[in-house]
């Protein structure tokens, strides 16, 4: 029942910006932590950026300074800011979320399809 959208990828030169948004959708009870993933050709899926419930952020040390996470509680989306691109920032873009749906009391990871992130040098 739960779904999670992104959106905001595209082409861009090297220095430039980008914002992905990511909502989440369906029958859902709340929300604990909200992230981003990416993922580039043969390399493993990591971490980008979270934001807890209360606003508090984690960035992996490549981005820190230049992206970006926030999150509207309403809404139920997060959003990653993506300022002074670089080559190596190319890859795709996973939304992911733990939240827990109106039908369970459990908690679960949920993601999205990826969205497509490329920067040219």
């Amino acid at each position: 029942q739960v779904q999670l959208v992104e959106s905001g990828g595209g082409l861009v030169q090297a220095g430039g910006s980008l914002r992905l948004s990511c909502a989440a959708s369906g029958s859902i009870f709340s929300i604990n932590v909200m992230g981003w993933y990416r993922q580039a050709p043969g390399k493993q899926r990591e971490l980008v950026a979270t934001v807890a419930s209360g606003g508090l952020t984690n960035y992996t040390d490549s981005v820190k300074g230049r992206f970006t996470i926030s999150r509207d509680n309403v809404k139920n989306s997060v959003y990653l800011q993506m300022n002074s691109l670089k080559p190596e920032d190319t890859a795709v873009y996973y939304c992911n979320a733990n939240l827990r749906s109106r039908s369970s009391f459990n908690t679960y990871a949920y993601w999205g399809q990826g969205t497509q992130v490329t920067v040219s040098s």
